[in-house]
């Protein structure tokens, strides 16, 4: 099982990225994105049910992030609109085989392997 994430890069305060991580198989239920910041402990960003139909997410990016899903393609996204320079941090995506919105890290059974994100001043 692998989950990759793609996307990630270098962008001006304010702009905008698209993060997408690839599942090589369909038996999952939860996907979620995760962050982590250098010198800080990994933070739970945004957390997507299977059907798409529920979604939470971090007080620090609501209204800025969205996750989405393409279950045909195996797929999770994360659009990040207004990125701020705090946004700077590796994201992980995560996926889990069990039901419903996930907020911790140990509720996941697969992680990816990280995707950078860098924004500037």
């Amino acid at each position: 099982v692998q989950l990759v994430e793609s996307g990630g890069g270098l962008v001006q305060a304010g702009g905008s990225l698209r993060l997408s991580c690839a599942a090589s198989r369909r038996t999952f239920n939860t996907m979620g994105w995760f962050r982590q910041a250098p010198g800080k402990e990994r933070d739970f960003v945004a957390t997507i049910t299977r059907s798409g139909g529920s979604t939470y997410y971090a007080d620090s990016v609501k209204g800025r992030f969205t996750a989405s899903r393409d279950n045909a393609k195996n797929t999770m996204y994360l659009q990040m609109n207004s990125l701020q320079l705090e946004d700077t941090a590796v994201y992980y995506c995560a996926a889990a085989f069990g039901l419903g919105v996930r907020r911790r890290g140990s509720e996941y059974d697969y992680w990816g392997q990280g995707t950078q994100v860098t924004v500037s001043s």
